[in-house]
């Protein structure tokens, strides 16, 4: 299992498990995860959801490894919802979503934060959009989403720079409500989670719903623009060097491509 599920006084809470990979996303763990976020928005015994990661990471984003064959093998077996399901699925949730970073977040790990209601981080985590250090697009309508939560420049910064974010720079900049200490983390996220939880669900929904609703069509604009940048940058030499050099364990050097990239 790369997910495990449990369910406490009507939060259920979702931890990414696949700490040998730093809880990076491969197909399986998209599918699982969205699969998750419908199960939980039409189950009327849930009425918040907690996401957090196992190990020393929250999550290392897209696993490169498995993005490599996916754009070198036309052939590899995708998964039923994959990134792009898991982003309309965070994109409709209902319901509040609390999200615990307990280690480095990088990509997704990241840019999820952007769909969280309330958003705790350990003080020991750091965050990173490396998407410019990859040669790809930003994702998961970051670049939309990320401008409205934390201003342009401080967004500009972290789409651009593809440089880490400590919890405290997290945290002054508006990515995350508290840091905690490592040790108190889930205690805390939990204990926000179970006060929203003891209110009314149908009243959960609604608030949620007024807030977002405004939002969507922007969302789903940013996702649609980040979706044709992204598919039309993978694979080019700017990408390719940077998933060699993840392979080869080495920085990549993008000095050498082509003039334009």
């Amino acid at each position: 299992m790369t997910l495990q599920v449990s369910d406490e006084h009507r939060v259920r809470t979702l931890t990414l498990d696949r700490p040998e990979a730093l809880n990076a996303f491969n197909e399986e763990l998209y599918d699982a995860t969205a699969e998750a976020l419908l199960a939980a928005a039409v189950d009327p015994e849930v009425a918040v959801v907690l996401l957090t990661g196992a190990g020393r990471a929250f999550s290392a984003g897209t696993d490169l490894l498995e993005m490599h064959r996916l754009a070198t093998d036309p052939d590899f077996p995708r998964g039923t919802h994959g990134f792009i399901g898991l982003v309309d699925a965070l994109v409709d949730f209902p319901k509040p979503l609390v999200v615990a970073v307990n280690g480095l977040g990088l990509g997704i790990g990241a840019t999820i934060l952007g769909f969280a209601d309330l958003a705790f981080m350990a003080d020991g985590a750091r965050l990173k959009c490396p998407f410019t250090s990859l040669g790809v697009a930003p994702e998961a309508a970051s670049s939309y989403l990320f401008p409205a939560l934390v201003g342009r420049q401080h967004a500009a910064w972290a789409l651009l720079s593809a440089e880490w974010i400590s919890a405290e720079e997290a945290r002054a900049m508006g990515l995350v409500k508290e840091v905690c200490p490592a040790g108190e983390l889930m205690a805390t996220a939990r204990r926000h989670a179970e006060v929203l939880a003891a209110k009314p669900i149908s009243s959960l929904v609604a608030v949620k719903r007024t807030m977002t609703e405004p939002h969507r069509a922007a969302i789903r604009a940013a996702r649609d623009r980040e979706n044709a940048a992204f598919a039309e940058l993978m694979g080019g030499p700017a990408n390719l060097e940077a998933l060699a050099a993840f392979a080869e364990g080495r920085e990549p050097d993008f000095t050498r491509l082509p003039a334009g990239w």
